[in-house]
């Protein structure tokens, strides 16, 4: 059993035996489950959701190495151990099925599980993610610096501040930025992106390193896809101005599995027989 603490706000936190690690995890609001997988060192509390929390249950895991989960040393960082590790709380945690709400880094994971397991998903969201190999997804300018930043560096000094605040370690920080920079992701194929037949809702900022066409491109791929680009938005911008997409995601979540069909050129716009 976890061990789980009940907080003043309601919030539940605890601890989950998963895979070997003491997997930390957040729990707010109520309703239908949602899991929000955090970008690359983010983990649970360094964002809050509150029009999110209102209509469902958020479930925040901090990953291996991520946050106050600690890393498991010669375990190496993967997208496929964390999905394994997410499925196996979600099991700890005796939920069947979920939606999932990935940013960046995070949501890789979501639609891998997704990929690998839809029978857990009921929708997917992301932001500021890739689908392919970053050869292909990310601007080649950053792609050209990516190797050169140290754990030093002034670039990530937030995820280097917010790790040191909560971490087991605090001076762990060069080794899981290390190993976290050492995972590998070759991207999804194209038959793995058009088997996804869950509502898949991708964003990201006109201003993000993830390339707009990237986006396009596997909007285009996945069935039941929405697309979002968000105007005068980073990569970022769930710190930095959330509203800017959160109404979007939040439509995404609570809309009908069944639909009216689009307006056409030859059907015309007609309420309640096309949207």
């Amino acid at each position: 059993m976890s061990n789980v603490q009940e907080k003043s706000n309601e919030k539940k936190c605890g601890y989950a035996p998963v895979n070997g690690l003491k997997m930390y995890y957040e729990i707010e609001g109520s309703g239908k489950p949602l899991v929000y997988i955090a970008p690359a060192f983010g983990y649970a509390g360094v964002n809050s959701f509150p029009a999110l929390i209102k209509n469902h249950r958020m479930i925040t895991p901090d990953l291996q190495g991520h946050g106050r989960t600690a890393d498991i040393v010669d375990r190496p960082i993967s997208f496929e151990q964390h999905a394994k590790d997410i499925m196996a709380l979600m099991k700890h945690l005796d939920i069947q099925k979920a939606d999932f709400f990935g940013e960046s880094f995070g949501g890789i994971v979501a639609t891998m599980i997704a990929v690998r397991h839809p029978e857990l998903v009921s929708r997917v969201a992301t932001y500021g993610s890739i689908f392919s190999k970053p050869q292909d997804a990310v601007k080649q300018e950053v792609l050209a610096t990516q190797f050169s930043v140290t754990p030093d560096a002034k670039g990530i000094q937030f995820q280097r501040e917010n790790y040191k605040k909560v971490a087991p370690d605090p001076d762990y920080w060069p080794t899981i930025w290390s190993k976290v920079g050492q995972a590998q992701f070759t991207g999804f194929s194209r038959e793995e992106l058009a088997s996804l037949k869950m509502p898949f809702f991708i964003a990201v900022g006109d201003h993000d390193f993830v390339r707009l066409e990237h986006s396009v491109e596997t909007f285009q791929i996945i069935p039941n896809a929405e697309l979002a680009v968000i105007p005068d938005a980073s990569h970022f911008l769930l710190n930095a101005d959330q509203q800017k997409v959160m109404p979007a995601i939040v439509t995404f979540f609570e809309a009908p599995t069944e639909q009216i069909p689009f307006a056409t050129t030859k059907t015309g716009y007609h309420p309640r027989e096309t949207r």
